[in-house]
């Protein structure tokens, strides 16, 4: 349309609709689409609105007020109501969701709304008998525990590399991102809290993030002792996906009204709204908890980069094994590099050692090192860990006679032996079909069926076996379903009724156990060969993190690796705590062969009922540019890889492949993948088949 035919029109609508006013909405479908609707009156960009869409209502959010809508006046439908129990979403606020959907590839509805509350996103929480005014409403007019003010305790010293750290960061003016790599039990904690506290006297707000929901609450009691004061009260809010529908209303409000100074939480709480921001901390910031696996696939630590850069405020990025790629932006002078390479307290690192397994006889799974090291633990009145990244009773069930193994029907995969009120069942890990044990091989009818392997539950009925007078606990993700019960669970370690703590990686970081002395690895060897290439890297964080539980506040500690291969590099390494020795080649590696940090990726995923067509479509998105060479320009920068299936082909019944897409241009791959998601729907729909396409891929 011409800029004469654009005047013509509107003057049209003007006259023939003088009083109208017009909205754009975006709406949480998943679609690359703005809806224009009329309103009798103008209306904030931010404000949240119900309107029609097909058949249905849905919850919408105002984007744009144009003088003149995109369809005739007589295609617009009006908007059923204007929201306004909350003031409008904030213009900064919505240009990061804006950033967030662009550099993800997702309709900016599919980031708006699902960063709101439930409630607050649901037309029945608005429209019916029980709205009661909405949930706002409700829920001011419910008796609510009030947002608790800390209460301040005084600090333990700081040792000169903390003092330094604090004084650096304290002294940045604007925006600079921070990567603080300090040894496990250096004190990055006390480093946060004194940051925390600088930016809360100037009467600005904190986010803090933390990788997993179970490290909030010991964080949270510590947080609220040692921040705030009588003349700057620094109320705490918390947000996690554990919460109630009510409870996270009501952390949102409180740190949307600045009734609450610091928010703590998981990586939902990048999207929250936080109207005086001054600092954004982020723990463990090479933890892969922080990438989320669905629906907008995002990375909550490189959001709250671009954040901070937005709102020109500090972000420190913690960690004693820090991501490759925030370690080579340190590298290069992008990042701010604080060190904190000595413990806080008086105390030495562990003593690592490798236990060669390939000639011993083990018992259950564990050397006559590692059971001797545990019994001396045990007379000392000393607590130990013996951590196994597998949970269930046994990964596989066989048959001896035929070599039959449990299959899951709806997977490519094996269901795992799990025990449950002393009984056994077959559960797959992937889709969570569950069985129970066969009496008898399916395939040859002998009876004798074996476990195969360890999991945590069969390491810890074994320890129970082997050492009847300790006190055995085992947290892993079936011992702590309940609401509440991993807090109870590591609350009897941290009160010193367990001898011995059988756990997974939820129990490797972020944890400070006093009494711990003992940390025994078991099939640490699994990810060492894995085919994913960042496998290395997950290894040795994994077991450097874990590592630094024991000893922390008594000395004397210990950690034992059981493994076939004790020469290999990780370990040398891990022998040394030499984060940087690891970081220095495995970034060389990585170099060498054009992989990130050094390249930047994204993954297409597929998925049907059948293999066939997911592969074709996939082979179909790979030849576009060469169909439509004007609209991928920066198509030769990018490197399209052949499409394959996934190592678990088939998750409940839906076969799966990939097609991996590179470049040494992130820019570039950019510009390429803004043109594939526009063309990608329409293939999806003509092969009918499901896809993804994940930005910076963590898995491949």
């Amino acid at each position: 349309m011409s800029d004469s035919e654009y005047a013509a029109r509107a003057a049209n609508i003007a006259e023939t609709n003088p009083a109208a006013c017009w909205v754009r909405v975006v709406l949480d479908v998943p679609l690359f689409s703005h809806y224009d609707y009329r309103v009798a009156q103008p209306v904030p960009v931010g404000t949240r609105v119900i309107v029609p869409f097909g058949r249905r209502k849905m919850v919408g959010v105002v984007v744009e007020q144009p003088a003149t809508p995109a369809l005739e006046p007589d295609q617009i439908r009006d908007v059923d109501e204007v929201l306004t129990d909350t003031p409008p979403l904030p213009v900064d606020w919505l240009r990061f969701a804006a950033f967030a959907a662009q550099y993800y590839q997702r309709p900016l509805g599919e980031v708006i709304l699902p960063s709101l509350p439930a409630s607050l996103r649901k037309v029945s929480a608005y429209q019916g008998k029980r709205s009661a005014g909405g949930p706002v409403h409700r829920l001011k007019r419910r008796k609510q525990p009030a947002i608790v003010p800390v209460a301040a305790q005084p600090s333990p010293g700081l040792n000169a590399e903390q003092l330094a750290a604090v004084e650096a960061i304290g002294g940045i003016k604007g925006h600079r991102t921070v990567l603080l790599h300090g040894v496990t039990g250096s004190g990055k904690t006390e480093v946060y809290v004194h940051a925390a506290r600088d930016v809360l006297q100037r009467g600005k707000q904190v986010l803090f993030l933390v990788p997993e929901i179970n490290l909030t609450p010991q964080l949270e009691q510590s947080l609220r002792r040692r921040l705030g004061g009588p003349d700057s009260p620094a109320p705490l809010a918390v947000m996690h996906s554990g919460l109630s529908e009510g409870e996270r209303l009501r952390a949102w409000l409180a740190i949307q009204s600045g009734e609450a100074r610091v928010l703590l939480g998981t990586r939902l709480a990048i999207f929250a709204q936080i109207p005086e921001l001054g600092l954004i901390i982020v723990d463990e910031e090479h933890d892969t908890s922080y990438k989320q696996q669905d629906g907008l696939r995002y990375s909550a630590r490189d959001l709250a980069v671009w954040r901070g850069h937005d709102s020109r405020v500090p972000v420190i990025l913690g960690s004693a094994t820090p991501s490759l790629e925030s370690w080579k932006h340190a590298q290069s002078g992008h990042y701010l590099l604080l060190s904190l390479t000595k413990r806080a307290k008086a105390v030495a690192l562990p003593a690592v050692r490798m236990v060669d397994t390939r000639r011993l006889p083990l018992e259950h799974g564990f050397s006559p090192q590692l059971l001797d090291a545990v019994n001396e633990r045990l007379e000392r009145g000393q607590q130990s860990l013996i951590f196994l990244n597998r949970r269930g009773y046994a990964p596989v069930l066989s048959c001896a006679s035929c070599g039959w193994l449990t299959q899951c029907k709806r997977c490519t995969a094996y269901t795992v032996l799990h025990r449950a009120r002393g009984r056994h069942h077959l559960q797959c890990h992937h889709c969570g079909y569950q069985a129970p044990v066969p009496r008898a091989c399916p395939d040859c009818g002998d009876p004798d069926l074996k476990p195969m392997g360890r999991g945590t539950q069969r390491i810890e009925e074994f320890l129970a076996e082997k050492f009847p007078d300790a006190r055995i606990a085992r947290i892993d993700a079936d011992s702590t379903r309940r609401k509440g019960s991993a807090e109870q669970l590591f609350a009897r370690v941290h009160a010193g009724e367990v001898d011995i703590l059988v756990g997974t990686q939820m129990v490797a970081k972020g944890h400070d156990f006093a009494n711990l002395g003992l940390v025994g690895v078991l099939n640490a060897d699994t990810m060492l060969f894995a085919q994913d290439f960042r496998a290395p890297e997950r290894l040795f964080a994994q077991l450097m993190q874990v590592s630094g539980r024991a000893g922390r506040h008594t000395g004397g500690g210990e950690v034992i690796v059981q493994t076939d291969y004790p020469e290999q590099s990780v370990y040398q390494a891990l022998k040394r705590h030499d984060y940087v020795g690891f970081a220095k080649v495995a970034l060389e590696e990585r170099e060498a062969v054009g992989l990130p940090p050094y390249a930047w990726q994204a993954l297409l995923m597929a998925e049907s009922r059948e293999l066939a067509r997911a592969l074709d479509f996939l082979t179909k998105a790979q030849q576009l540019p060469q169909q439509f060479a004007d609209a991928y320009a920066t198509a030769p920068a990018v490197t399209l890889y052949d499409p394959v299936p996934l190592r678990i082909v088939r998750v409940a019944n839906v076969e799966r492949a990939q097609l991996l897409a590179e470049s040494g241009n992130r820019a570039a791959l950019h510009a390429f993948l803004t043109a594939w998601s526009r063309d990608l729907p329409g293939l999806a729909r003509q092969c009918r088949v499901r896809f993804t396409l994940e930005i910076d891929p963590l898995e491949i």
